[in-house]
């Protein structure tokens, strides 16, 4: 046969083109050939596994995207608001603007460097107390450098006095870090409301110690020495009102602490408040004059510290409510208890408050269970005692054990008779007795006559032993038996 026609040979290549589209494979024409079916399945799966890919990939990034926000220092976390509903125990409530002037009354006037080292180590009081067991084990302070403490705590401890009055009011402490976490803006308030109290008093002003420079309506305190600084002592109860009649010394100053690069923050009044400064562009005035002694290291000096860090967490602590009724030396009639802070439970009457440091610390005397094992009748488990001290041991019968015989009392054989003694005279006492005992009387006499007699004998030389005398010679018998002379 022949071949077809050209015509037929056309019309049969455009229907095998149209059924490769139809598999959606490619008709290369006549010259080149056409696709077959498994190169189409193999694009088919090609393009399947692509977006298999493609949702694997965006799955992995979803996941991986709420990790990067999560906050890289947990003691820097916020407590969400409505965690602690209000009145519940534990949940914190801020102080009115009274409450923080008592609290912060004992260190408003402290030099602006110190006062913001103590407002941020006030936030970390379990670091405050290893601090101070540290050094009052007898750690020398160069070693507080290397301690894992927070930089404040670090810069606090520096200043021992300051450290040891934190601790030993621990609850305070911890009252005064959580006022500057939830209130700061009420806590700067508050300190410059007492300095303008007692510069209004007389109280407050520029010394060879302190620097006191007024900068619009803030009050700001610098350290004059370059290389020391001086804590202020101080009774709240004079320095911030004035007494009448009262002419001595409001604010006395201890020894001199070194200034060091510990003393990284400061305040700035008006602004952001405590910042960090780091020894180094814009100094205060006072670091000003410091600067030249300062041996800087990057324990303190660190770009780290650009944000400042709290322990946002002390907001969680219990505080007992008793001991800062105490601090009541600015307004007297103010008391703490509009929240739940303390540590003992609800219901529970509050009693007389302990004044033992050392107890207020370990054991809270509000709790009504410390009554017990006191040895009342009414609180707590008894122990009945028997004898001599010794609980008493109940005796219990043991089976087919035989009786025990009655036990008899022993009789003592009668003594044999004797002769009926006399009395015998007892003789008199000597005369020169010096205690005279049927009067119950003394004779001072007598006792000198005693002691001079008694002198008397012991000067008295010893008497010599008596010498043995010698035998006489024997007498030799006459006769001829003798040598002639």
């Amino acid at each position: 046969m022949g071949k077809p026609p050209l015509r037929a040979r056309e019309s049969a290549a455009a229907q095998h083109a149209a059924k490769c589209r139809s598999v959606g494979v490619e008709s290369k024409g006549s010259a080149g050939g056409t696709a077959g079916p498994e190169e189409a399945s193999m694009r088919m799966y090609r393009a399947a596994l692509f977006l298999l890919s493609l949702s694997i990939l965006g799955a992995a990034v979803a996941n991986a995207a709420p990790r990067a926000q999560d906050p890289q220092d947990p003691q820097d976390q916020q407590v969400p608001q409505d965690q602690y509903p209000q009145g519940a125990p534990g949940a914190y409530q801020n102080f009115a603007p009274d409450q923080l002037d008592n609290l912060l009354a004992p260190i408003a006037l402290y030099p602006d460097p110190l006062l913001a080292q103590v407002l941020l180590a006030a936030t970390f009081p379990d670091q405050i107390d290893e601090a101070t067991r540290f050094l009052r084990a007898g750690a020398s302070p160069d070693a507080i450098d290397g301690q894992p403490w927070d930089v404040s705590v670090k810069s606090v401890a520096h200043y021992p006095t300051v450290l040891f009055m934190m601790d030993n009011r621990l609850d305070w402490t911890t009252s005064l870090g959580q006022a500057y976490v939830s209130q700061s803006t009420d806590v700067t308030a508050s300190i410059q409301r007492l300095r303008a109290m007692a510069h209004n008093a007389g109280t407050l002003v520029s010394g060879p110690q302190i620097q006191v420079e007024q900068q619009g309506p803030y009050w700001a305190i610098w350290p004059v020495q370059p290389q020391l600084l001086y804590v202020p002592v101080y009774d709240p109860a004079f320095v911030y009102i004035g007494r009448p009649g009262f002419y001595g010394p409001f604010l006395t100053f201890g020894v001199g602490y070194p200034i060091g690069s510990w003393l990284i923050y400061d305040f700035r009044w008006g602004g952001p408040g405590i910042y960090y400064f780091g020894w180094g562009g814009g100094l205060p005035v006072w670091a000003v004059r410091s600067r030249p002694f300062i041996r800087i290291n990057n324990v303190y000096v660190n770009n780290r510290y650009n944000t400042v860090v709290v322990n946002r967490t002390v907001v969680n602590r219990t505080v007992n409510v008793q001991n800062l009724n105490s601090y009541n030396a600015v307004h007297r009639n103010v008391v703490y208890a509009n929240a739940g802070r303390t540590a003992g439970a609800a219901g529970v009457p509050a009693g007389h408050p302990v004044n033992n440091q050392v107890i207020q610390r370990n054991i809270n005397t509000n709790d009504a269970r410390i009554q017990d094992f006191r040895g009342r009748d009414t609180a707590g488990p008894q122990m009945r005692m028997d004898g001599q001290g010794r609980p008493a041991t109940p005796v219990t019968a043991t089976p087919n054990a035989p009786p025990r015989a009655e036990a008899r009392p022993q009789v003592r054989p009668a003594a044999p008779p004797q002769a009926e003694a006399r009395p015998q005279a007892r003789p008199a006492a000597p005369p020169s007795s010096a205690f005279d005992v049927d009067r119950r009387t003394f004779d001072p006499g007598q006792s000198s006559q005693r002691g001079q007699a008694s002198r008397g004998q012991m000067r008295q030389p010893a008497p010599a032993p008596p010498q043995r005398s010698s035998p006489p010679p024997a007498s030799r018998p006459s006769g001829g038996g003798g040598r002639k002379p």
